[in-house]
């Protein structure tokens, strides 16, 4: 006879202790619902939170409850009739085994049939059980802090993309490292740069096109093994000043791809060096180049904060722009 499973909970977000506990009920049954709950002010939308879920458990039922019902049983009478009835509608076959990681569990079973199978540290007070002793609210203040317990759709929900924007020599490569050196983050380097000194022929529209395609795809395939920071020393916007810059156009491939959580706009008062790839050493061309900068990002409306200064200065400024990025 086949044992069918419930259990139900906010996963506001999902964390290794869900996981553990779902895992370990998954297990002990052929069948297993769970149950997805929101509200409509949740701070994580309860439909994000569901799909999560549904992506996470492929061989579980995982269904959705939106509805604004009585969350404790002091909130009113109807409280159990209430909940009953959800249950109902989520598993309408009965429930042999009803799990849950708290003690509430007990109640619900006995509520709307099964036998409560208290899976979890935290049902027993094991306090110092790192799993069990997870929360929510406790990843939602601090999600960096947690990050080793979070599952991937939540990392990337959380995950904060940095990019280094700005002119030539200004910096953008060696404030990146230095971030990176402070902060523990991936870095993702400049394509344009490599392709240059591969192909050491004048750019063409095409050029600039798979300059901005390949940046972009370094940054997504480096996303999966980041942190909560990740750093990325230029991106399409840059290519698509580039592209300006050199031919006149802005192409709305480059305007439209995927962007950053934040920009650190580097302003050009540091001295112009060549390295050997660099293109516009006249002052004028220099700041004419700054301006068209400044201005792709302002009609793509992302979030920039200017970052001016030297050395330490510098640093300083980009520093207390990630700390706002993280708040």
């Amino acid at each position: 006879m086949r044992k069918r499973g419930f259990l139900l909970g906010k996963f506001m977000p999902p964390h290794a202790g869900h996981m553990a506990l779902i895992r370990a009920a998954r297990a002990l049954v052929d069948e297993l619902t769970v149950l997805v709950c929101w509200l409509p002010d949740d701070p994580i939308a309860g439909e994000t939170r569901l799909a999560w879920m549904q992506d996470l458990l492929p061989d579980c039922r995982v269904l959705g409850h939106s509805a604004v019902v009585p969350q404790v049983p002091e909130d009113s009478p109807d409280f159990w009739p209430i909940w009953r009835g959800i249950v109902a509608s989520a598993h309408p076959e009965p429930i042999d085994y009803l799990f849950a990681g708290e003690d509430y569990g007990a109640e619900l079973a006995a509520q709307v049939g099964g036998l409560f199978v208290p899976l979890g540290g935290r049902v027993l007070g094991l306090v110092d059980d790192p799993l069990a002793g997870l929360s929510g609210s406790a990843v939602r203040a601090d999600p960096a802090a947690h990050w080793a317990y979070l599952p991937k759709p939540v990392q990337a929900h959380y995950r904060r993309t940095l990019c280094l924007y700005g002119a030539e020599s200004t910096g953008k490569t060696t404030l990146a490292a230095a971030l990176a050196a402070e902060t523990g983050a991936l870095t993702v380097g400049e394509y344009g740069r490599s392709h240059c000194e591969v192909h050491k022929t004048p750019l063409t529209r095409d050029d600039l096109l798979l300059i901005g395609a390949a940046q972009q795809a370094m940054i997504a395939a480096a996303a999966e093994w980041a942190g909560p920071l990740l750093i990325a020393d230029t991106d399409a916007l840059m290519t698509a000043a580039w592209c300006e810059m050199l031919l006149g156009e802005r192409p709305a491939e480059l305007m439209q791809a995927p962007k950053a959580d934040l920009y650190l706009l580097l302003e050009p008062d540091l001295p112009w060096i060549d390295d050997g790839t660099r293109f516009f050493s006249d002052p004028a061309d220099r700041h004419r180049f700054a301006r068209i900068v400044a201005q792709v990002l302002e009609d793509a409306a992302v979030p920039f904060v200017r970052i001016a200064g030297q050395g330490p200065e510098r640093l300083a400024a980009a520093r207390a722009a990630i700390g706002a990025l993280h708040d």
